[in-house]
C-alpha cells in the first residue's frame, strides 16, 4: 500500500472519477457556498482560482499517487456535485482519512452516502485499508448520520480543536475498521 491510483467508480446514480481542469467552475460552485463550508476550516472560495489551485493539487497527487480524490458526477446529467477523497495515508498502519463535500442543492438525496460507500469499498478491497478515519464538527449532524449509516463509530471528542470562521470548533472523531465494514456487508 504505497501508491494510490484513482480509478473511475460507478454506482447506480453516480460516477466517481479523477478531477479534471474542466471541473473548475463546478468545484467553485460547491466550495463558494457558505453552507457547504460551514464546518470546514476554510472560508468559502471567492475566486475561481481557488478551484484551479485545488485541481492542480489533485493532479499532482494523481501523478505522485499519494491520495485518492474523486469528482462526484451525476451519471444521468454529468453534473459534478461534489468531491470525496481518501488522504493522509499511513502506510505502516493501512489507514487514512476521509473527506467529502456535496453541493447544498443536492443534500438530502443520499448522494454522499452512495459516493462514500463506493470509495470505502474500493479502499478496503482494492487498496487494502484496515481503518478509515473522519473528523467532523459535532454540530454537523447530517454528516454524523452519513458516517454512522456507513458503519463508522464515534470514537472521541476534542473541544475547541479548530478555529473555524472566527470561532472555536469542536471535533468528533469517527473510525471505520475493515472488520466493521465486513460485518455491515454481511448483515
Amino acid at each position: 500500500m504505497s501508491t494510490y491510483s484513482t480509478p473511475v467508480l460507478t454506482t447506480q446514480r453516480l460516477m466517481l472519477r479523477p478531477l479534471a481542469a474542466t471541473d473548475a467552475r463546478a468545484l467553485y460552485t460547491v466550495f463558494s457556498d457558505p453552507a457547504v463550508v460551514r464546518y470546514w476550516s476554510a472560508e468559502p472560495w471567492t475566486d475561481i482560482s481557488s478551484a484551479e489551485t485545488a485541481i492542480a493539487r489533485a493532479l499532482e497527487a494523481y501523478r505522485d499517487e499519494t491520495e485518492l480524490r474523486f469528482a462526484i458526477e451525476l451519471a444521468a446529467s454529468r453534473e459534478v456535485i461534489g468531491t470525496v477523497n481518501l488522504h493522509h495515508f499511513f502506510n505502516q498502519n493501512n489507514r487514512c482519512e476521509l473527506g467529502y463535500a456535496i453541493a447544498s442543492r443536492h443534500w438530502g438525496h443520499g448522494y454522499a452516502s452512495e459516493a462514500i460507500e463506493a470509495v470505502l469499498e474500493h479502499g478496503f478491497n482494492a487498496v487494502g485499508l484496515n481503518r478509515v478515519e473522519a473528523d467532523i464538527d459535532p454540530r454537523n449532524e447530517a454528516s454524523g448520520r452519513v458516517l454512522e449509516k456507513l458503519g463508522f463509530r464515534r470514537e472521541g471528542f476534542m473541544p475547541q480543536r479548530w478555529r473555524v470562521h472566527g470561532e472555536y470548533a469542536d471535533t468528533a472523531f469517527y473510525g471505520l475498521l475493515r472488520a466493521y465494514w465486513d460485518e455491515r456487508k454481511a448483515a
